[in-house]
């Protein structure tokens, strides 16, 4: 029969045929043959050779090892570390198989077994001691424990102490807990002609640009890591990117063509092909090379940033963002990343998303990020937001190293604001914003205006902003928050349309028009515009949050609370914020079975977000499953290792189980993560008095004392610990102390309260006279007495205090709450009023709505207070006071039939109801 092409065997099949025939059975000569196709770098075809060695002799442990290398080049790591364990087995010597075995398992990113198997292991020869040593510590850093990666690193020079790869690492480390000088000086005691000696110089290059803007000195390193190994494409990488930040651009496409030539279509090549094309604002070429690079490298980071970054110049935000949270999620410390995600949330509207993204408030004139554009897009996003304060702040940190930059001067100017110099600061301010072509000085100077409260000035600034971007939706949006803020209604709500003409997909324009409606008694007309929102935008989070937040204020029940969040979900199922949300609601109604389907289902979607593994392991907690609970606190710990979160968590679900001994081991571990914590340290402290061991208790409030000698929580602590023991004289020189160090109007309370339970009412009401009379504008003093006259009946004192309160505090809800409820008791007009003041203050809130209640059915107005009470029940089924009080309305009510079931459910339950006289009583009135 006539030979097919189909009847030869494929290209591949027939060079592995080739291969396993070519040396015969001779496993001997297998191997030579497996070592020379391992030294021309074809793995698969020395894995094919060994593999027919270990038919032949399957206790070849040099064989073994050799698979277990080749295979580790293909990327194999679970099949080498089963290979070298065999080695293992069969007797390799240890310290030839160890060292790979532990390479197996780093590439396999199995860190914690390297660190658990190997970290107390002893090698006997020091090269192979030095290399275990040295990747125990690279396993040690993958878990962000720096001090461990350092000892083990010095045990690897112990061994071996011109060990370079021990040496780089060890500089590395220094680098990453910020000593930048003792990483330099040890990147110079690694040997040049070493392995590791031309990405020693590669690292000393970066560390020199990104942190010390040495240019020169960045550019003398990497030459020399090319002088040292004219291969090593990093260092020839490094140059031309250099060129290009320095803006050489004509230097660097020179330099970048000889490595097209070397190494055409390669990952660093087309990203630098990318990046050249970016700097030369050829946007569109810069797409076309990031796409192909991801083709190449789908995980690349910096792929993912540039490509952001060019379609966020080209307009394209909505792709954009995609990329540029692909880099984040790769990579969190992506800086121009962050700026362009920023930048994008701005542009969309998506200002909570912006907020996700920032660094941490600037505290004390100080903060960690020393990124000024970032800091400076912080105070232009709580800007929009209306939060002028916070956004200050930002602008006052956001500085260049250059003193010409206007980011500088701007916030020179700034600090001669907080220094008191405020027509300084503006002048200086209003001249940046004039010269420069930037927007940092103009909304840092509207900013300084709104919050000084100069709104024609600010408007006028606004103007000016204007002129320089007249297309932009940002102007006109600041116009309409100044003008709101000077009580203008109209005239923001016409900003805001103008906003919304400029692009009608504007949020942050649609939620203030939204507010100005509900302010205005709309709702229908709030909601109406929030649902269009919503529709025009399924994803938009915070049309859902304000939505949510409007229905909430009008009394929506939780059926339709739920809705919203569900809706949420389904409109951004690739947002863990709504899932998080709808799991914590679900938590707070009362209803743990379903906080864990939410939680589980957002976990399987999107199963390394901390946030929904933290709800998840609460909700666990909540159905009884702790086990599983401590999984996902460790799941927690594993994502963010430096965070103390989950070790506060997992202490919790311990307590549950009853397991204090666990409890605080997991508080300990938070400690060592964060020395401060109080949170940690007070539960560490109310262990220790569980266990009835007062002098450790004791000893970590003095030690939280020191920490924060001007705060008062060190000094609460102690006196909650000899207060305890009824010890009411060592309690009051705690709070005595820590008043000489703070004045705290919460260790005044506690000072009085000490002295009383102290039986010392004359020197407690001596205390009370002199702190109201040096503290006149404390609200927090007289409410405490108002409440503490109130449970023990003193009705007229009780009144007194709360209403010295509420000429502090207004706005005080609870005060008013209370004061209604005493005079509806005392029969004084007014009552109602309160009441209903407290309620439109805290909407939804049972305890004032069941005064309010109650005020109501005293006046006869039986079917709203009827209404209302049943909302309270609605709201918290569990309370079986509320539905006595609402079995009394209906009395009020002349309802006995709607008054009759409520009563002989609160009669059922027995002793878990202690109002049982009241029951009886109403039983006897039906």
């Amino acid at each position: 029969m006539p030979i097919s092409r189909s009847a030869f065997p494929s290209a591949t099949l027939a060079i592995a045929l080739l291969v396993s025939a070519c040396g015969g059975d001779n496993p001997d000569t297998l191997v030579t043959s497996a070592q020379d196709y391992l030294n021309r770098q074809d793995a698969p075809a020395a894995i094919i050779q060994l593999k027919n060695a270990l038919k032949e002799r399957p206790d070849f442990i040099k064989a073994r090892l050799m698979l277990g290398q080749a295979l580790l080049a293909t990327g194999d790591a679970q099949g080498a570390e089963t290979e070298f364990k065999k080695a293992q087995d069969l007797g390799a010597p240890a310290d030839e198989i160890v060292p790979q075995l532990v390479q197996a398992l780093m590439q396999a990113r199995q860190f914690d077994k390297v660190t658990n198997d190997y970290a107390s292991k002893q090698l006997s020869g020091e090269e192979a001691q030095a290399n275990l040593k040295t990747n125990v510590a690279i396993a040690w850093q993958r878990q962000g424990q720096q001090d461990k990666a350092r000892e083990s690193l010095n045990e690897a020079l112990k061994a071996k102490p011109d060990y370079a790869p021990a040496l780089l690492e060890l500089a590395r480390t220094s680098a990453l807990s910020g000593d930048i000088e003792a990483a330099l000086v040890g990147l110079d005691k690694v040997p040049r002609q070493s392995a590791a000696g031309a990405e020693a110089l590669k690292l000393r290059g970066d560390l020199l640009l990104y942190t010390k803007r040495d240019m020169a000195g960045a550019l003398a390193a990497y030459q020399e890591s090319l002088q040292v190994n004219p291969a090593y494409k990093e260092g020839q990488a490094a140059i031309i990117e250099l060129l290009l930040v320095q803006g050489k651009v004509d230097d660097a496409e020179k330099a970048l063509q000889v490595l097209v030539k070397e190494a055409p279509g390669r990952v660093p090549t087309l990203y630098l092909e990318a990046m050249l094309a970016y700097t030369k604002k050829d946007f569109k070429t810069t797409q076309e090379k990031i796409q192909n690079l991801l083709r190449l490298a789908p995980e690349s980071y910096r792929g993912f940033e540039l490509g952001g970054m060019a379609e966020l110049q080209l307009g394209s935000n909505v792709q954009a963002e995609a990329m540029l949270s692909k880099a984040l999620q790769l990579n969190p410390g992506l800086a121009m990343a962050r700026r362009g995600l920023v930048t994008t949330n701005i542009r969309l509207g998506r200002l909570d998303n912006a907020v996700a993204l920032l660094p941490e408030e600037p505290k004390d004139g100080k903060d960690g990020n020393s990124d000024p554009a970032l800091l400076a897009l912080a105070g232009q996003v709580y800007m929009l937001r209306g939060d002028i304060d916070r956004a200050q702040r930002y602008f006052a940190r956001a500085s260049s190293l250059d003193p010409k930059d206007p980011a500088k001067r701007t916030s020179l100017a700034l600090s001669h604001l907080a220094a008191g110099q405020g027509d300084t600061a503006i002048g200086e301010l209003q001249n940046i914003a004039a010269s420069d072509e930037g927007v940092v000085a103009d909304m840092a100077l509207i900013n300084t205006l709104l919050r000084q409260g100069k709104t024609d000035q600010a408007l006028k600034a606004i103007d000016a902003l204007q002129k320089k971007r007249p297309a932009d939706v940002v102007p006109p949006f600041l116009r309409g928050r100044a003008l709101l803020q000077k009580g203008d209604k109209a005239g923001a709500r016409k900003a805001m349309e103008q906003a919304l003409q400029i692009d009608g997909n504007y949020f942050p324009a649609v939620g203030v028009l939204a507010v100005i409606d509900n302010a205005e008694k709309r709702p229908d007309e709030a909601r109406a515009r929030l649902e269009a929102a919503i529709k025009q935008q399924p994803a938009n989070i915070q049309a859902y949050q304000l939505l949510l937040e409007l229905r909430a204020a009008h009394g929506a029940d939780k059926a339709e609370l739920t809705g919203i969040l569900r809706r949420a979900v389904d409109g951004a199922p690739n947002n863990p914020v709504p899932r998080q949300m709808l799991a914590e609601h679900y938590l707070r109604t009362g209803e743990p079975k379903e906080a864990l389907t939410v939680a589980q289902n957002a976990t399987a979607a999107l199963p390394d977000n901390m946030q929904l593994l933290d709800v998840l392991g609460r909700a666990q907690l909540a159905n009884g499953e702790h086990n599983q609970a401590q999984s996902s606190f460790n799941r927690m710990a594993a994502l963010q290792p430096k965070s103390p979160l989950p070790y506060l968590r997992m202490s919790s679900a311990h307590l549950v189980a009853g397991d204090q001994a666990a409890a605080a081991e997991k508080l300990r571990k938070a400690l060592e993560i964060t020395p401060n914590l109080l949170q940690a340290q007070q539960g560490l402290a109310s262990l220790a008095m569980a266990a009835n061991k007062p002098d450790e208790a004791l000893a970590i409030a003095r030690t939280v004392q020191k920490q924060r000698p001007k705060e008062a929580a060190g000094y609460i602590l102690e006196g909650e610990i000899q207060a305890a023991g009824k010890a009411w004289d060592k309690t009051i020189d705690a709070y005595r102390a820590g008043l000489k160090q703070v004045d705290s109007p919460e260790l005044a309370v506690r000072l009085h309260s000490a002295l009383q339970s102290a039986g010392k009412k004359p020197d407690a009401d001596r205390w009370a006279a002199d702190w109201t009379r040096s503290h006149p504008k404390d609200a927090s003093f007289p409410f405490y007495l108002g409440s503490q006259a109130l449970s023990r009946n003193e009705l007229p004192e009780s009144l007194r205090q709360f209403e010295r309160t509420l000429t502090l505090q207004p706005d005080n809800a609870i005060a008013l709450n209370n004061r209604a409820w005493i005079k509806g008791q005392l029969g004084k007009e007014g009552a109602l009023a309160d009441a209903e003041r407290a309620n439109t203050l805290a909407p939804n809130q049972p305890p004032l709505m069941d005064t309010w209640a109650m005020l109501l059915s005293a006046a006869n107005q039986h079917d709203k207070a009827v209404e209302l009470q049943k909302k309270v029940v609605q709201l918290q089924p569990q309370q079986l006071g509320y539905k006595l009080n609402l079995a009394k309305i209906y009395l009020k009510a002349g309802r006995k039939d709607a008054a009759r079931p409520l009563v002989d459910e609160l009669s059922a339950a027995g002793d878990k109801f202690p109002g049982q006289a009241e029951v009886a009583e109403l039983k006897k009135a039906l």
